[in-house]
């Protein structure tokens, strides 16, 4: 059942989406109409060699359109990347939980009503699966997938392969610059 948390969260969510929605366009489009509108002046021609300076500026508007579409595109398939990621981080978290359960119940309760003997195996077995599985492969499948939302997903809002060769930080260089 979906039980809210809050009253009125369902008007909430859905003017939520209807914003982000109407994002998209807003980053399509706000871009160039807001360069084609700098860069607007009355413009008189005396000769035939500056139509062909207005028609390439109309090519530069059309770049500025594919290049701010490309990047809308990038944008939103970004996002749904983020947001599938940390879906598999909420999955893993439930998956967590589950297996918790199973081994708690099938290995635990099921022998508690036996004798001493099976529920002190039973406490070995629910020990030994939950350190081997819970604990180690677990936190390890969740420490990978954290890792690659801050290394893929986070990172890619800072990158950008503009043909700008990457120069590491260096103190060595930092002090020969500050002496010359």
């Amino acid at each position: 059942v979906d039980e809210p948390i809050y009253e009125g969260q369902a008007k909430v969510q859905v003017v939520l989406l209807i914003i982000a929605f109407a994002s998209v366009p807003i980053l399509l489009l706000a871009k160039p109409y807001l360069l084609s509108q700098q860069s607007h002046a009355p413009i008189t021609h005396a000769d035939e060699g500056h139509e062909e300076e207005e028609h390439g500026e109309e090519h530069g508007f059309g770049e500025i359109v594919i290049h701010q579409a490309i990047e809308t595109i990038e944008f939103v398939l970004g996002m749904v990347s983020n947001t599938a990621s940390y879906l598999r981080l909420w999955a893993l978290s439930l998956a967590h939980s589950e297996l918790a359960t199973v081994f708690w119940e099938k290995a635990m309760l099921s022998t508690l009503n036996l004798n001493w003997f099976a529920a002190f195996i039973g406490f070995g077995v629910f020990a030994g699966v939950t350190l081997g599985v819970l604990l180690m492969m677990d936190v390890l499948e969740c420490f990978l997938h954290a890792l690659r939302l801050h290394w893929v997903e986070f990172q890619n809002k800072f990158y950008k392969a503009d043909g700008v060769r990457f120069a590491p930080y260096s103190f060595r260089q930092a002090i020969k610059d500050s002496q010359s």
